[in-house]
């Protein structure tokens, strides 16, 4: 953390020839269980990781705004009064989304100066958009005294990913990336937006991430998709069972009940989602036993899920994760984030991660001649003030 923020600030000072006045981290997150539920009134179980965007930034006396992207050596500059629309720079976009919406709220603000750089790996499904969305509004909120609480902060990191990038994503992604705890976990309930932390103490386990190096070019097309193919389903079960308002409602034999109707497709995207939000419940209970083996045995469950229902997987993250349903040392592993590539979270036992990484990594290649790459991860805190 710390070369990170000393990158941000040498840069910071390189570009602007003076010292930033405030240094923001906001972590990346990963989900222990409940994959494509966030937009689907289910529960989620994500937690913020010490993988950071860092935001080196300074106010302005003018209304200019220039926000400089160090780890692609690209910049954008714009002034405050401009009419804010989405411009072919894709990652501009996330810090224009949030700006347009604190403009929307007559927000008063002056010009500003930014050079970010992030540990997160990019294309991975450890949520780098959310931690620049909603570090950006809190580097805003906190520099200009906006006085907006961490929940709308999460709430306009995701109305960005909507209207600016285009991404109907739920808001898992920035909820976890601004009220993340260290060693913790969130019950999310995305419905009502109540959540409550569990202890996230995996004793003689840890968190491995290995990330597939691929991601193929269906998730933005496919993620909208699932998202108006489950209204569908949810219309039609709502039709033969009125009293159901949400998928929260819902139980499997409901499903069933209408699986005919629904046809295939619909059928097996409606009948992940059931699944799904039932195994988040469950996954809450085996962390408060520390019973591990069920847990990881929910892992793999959501993993098939995602892979043969909800078809969001792709060959490669199903060989990581097929490649160690047989180690007994890997108690639990699944695909993460909207699928088509990214990682794959593994739960290991302490002391194999490296034999681990070495072994996987030969297979992968021999596979795919991809290179495979891993993260060791641990939970932390939220997104904040660094200095």
């Amino acid at each position: 953390m710390k070369n990170l923020v000393q990158h941000a600030s040498l840069c910071f000072e390189d570009t602007f020839l003076s010292v930033p006045q405030h240094i923001f981290l906001s972590p990346g997150r990963i989900n222990i269980i409940g994959e494509h539920v966030d937009y689907n009134d289910g529960f989620v179980l994500p937690g913020a990781i010490n993988k950071y965007v860092c935001l080196a930034v300074a106010q302005r006396t003018d209304t200019k705004c220039r926000i400089v992207a160090i780890d692609i050596e690209d910049k954008y500059e714009f002034d405050l009064t401009d009419t804010l629309i989405p411009v072919d720079k894709m990652w501009a976009n996330y810090f224009l989304g949030v700006l347009h919406q604190l403009k929307e709220r007559n927000c008063v603000m002056t010009g500003f100066n930014i050079v970010f750089t992030s540990t997160i790996p990019i294309g991975s499904g450890l949520s780098s958009s959310a931690a620049v969305e909603c570090g950006f509004a809190f580097a805003l909120n906190e520099m200009f005294n906006l006085g907006i609480s961490k929940k709308d902060i999460a709430l306009i990191g995701q109305k960005a990913e909507h209207t600016f990038v285009g991404v109907q994503c739920g808001i898992m992604d920035q909820f976890a990336s601004v009220f993340g705890k260290a060693n913790k976990v969130i019950k999310l309930d995305c419905n009502t937006l109540e959540y409550e932390y569990h202890n996230a103490d995996f004793k003689d386990y840890s968190l491995l991430l290995l990330d597939s190096n691929v991601k193929h070019t269906l998730l933005t097309s496919n993620y909208n998709i699932r998202r108006q193919e489950v209204e569908q389903g949810l219309a039609i079960i709502k039709e033969k069972f009125p009293e159901i308002n949400t998928f929260r409602d819902c139980r499997e034999e409901h499903v069933i009940a209408v699986k005919d109707k629904l046809g295939p497709v619909l059928y097996k995207r409606c009948h992940f989602v059931v699944q799904e939000i039932q195994r988040v419940l469950d996954a809450v209970e085996a962390l408060e036993q520390s019973d591990f083996e069920t847990l990881g045995a929910l892992m793999y469950a959501t993993h098939t899920g995602l892979s043969k229902e909800y078809e969001v997987s792709c060959e490669e993250t199903d060989f990581l994760v097929d490649s160690v349903r047989d180690d007994e040392k890997v108690l639990g592993a699944r695909m993460m984030g909207g699928g088509f590539g990214g990682c794959t979270i593994n739960l290991v036992e302490k002391g194999y991660e490296d034999e681990l990484i070495e072994s996987m990594t030969t297979k992968y290649k021999e596979k795919f001649n991809i290179e495979l790459k891993a993260y060791k991860v641990e939970l932390s805190d939220g997104t904040t003030q660094y200095k």
